[in-house]
């Protein structure tokens, strides 16, 4: 995708109803020795940091759970859209972890480090409405019959960023995404 210049906006959706991504796989993870969870930990990351970086902007739709990583991809997104029937969450202190694939880092971007402590402090899940009341997410969308509203609602704003000049798009997404380093 960061090669072909025929993409022009990326929407990140799930095919399983009621799930953007529920994260790791807590079960397996608990089989791997310590080296081969730094090493599953750095992948992720780099995956994460891999998207956050592609040079065109990058849509969440959030139709169901965005638990731990599955938030954390979202959050990787330039812009996310849930459902406000969906249910986000840093929940890895409930499960004596740490957020690792840049959710510490990028959640508190997002709705400001006081609330991003509580929320990881504690765990918490928000459903789609709270996440937009505090910045974690732009739209919020009622859950439609076919449950992916926040997907038809990506849709319309990848359709609102098409017919702008791509290369002042692709500059302001670095040049925002840069200033954030400053």
């Amino acid at each position: 995708l960061r090669f072909d210049e025929k993409v022009r906006v990326v929407v990140f959706k799930s095919e399983v109803k009621g799930v953007f991504c529920a994260g790791a796989d807590l079960k397996e993870r608990a089989k791997m020795d310590d080296a081969e969870v730094g090493q599953f930990v750095r992948r992720l990351r780099n995956l994460m940091d891999e998207i956050a970086n592609l040079p065109v902007p990058t849509i969440a739709a959030i139709d169901g759970y965005a638990l731990g990583g599955g938030l954390e991809l979202a959050l990787a997104c330039d812009l996310r859209v849930a459902a406000s029937s969906a249910k986000m969450g840093l929940i890895e202190t409930t499960r004596g972890l740490l957020p690792g694939a840049g959710g510490t880092q990028r959640l508190p971007r997002c709705v400001g480090v006081g609330i991003a402590k509580e929320l990881i402090f504690t765990g918490r899940q928000i459903d789609g409405q709270q996440a937009f009341s505090m910045g974690l997410v732009n739209h919020s969308v009622p859950q439609n019959s076919e449950g992916d509203a926040a997907y038809q609602r990506a849709l319309t704003l990848a359709k609102e960023i098409l017919p702008q000049a791509p290369f002042a798009v692709k500059m302001g997404k670095l040049a925002i995404n840069r200033g954030m380093e400053v």
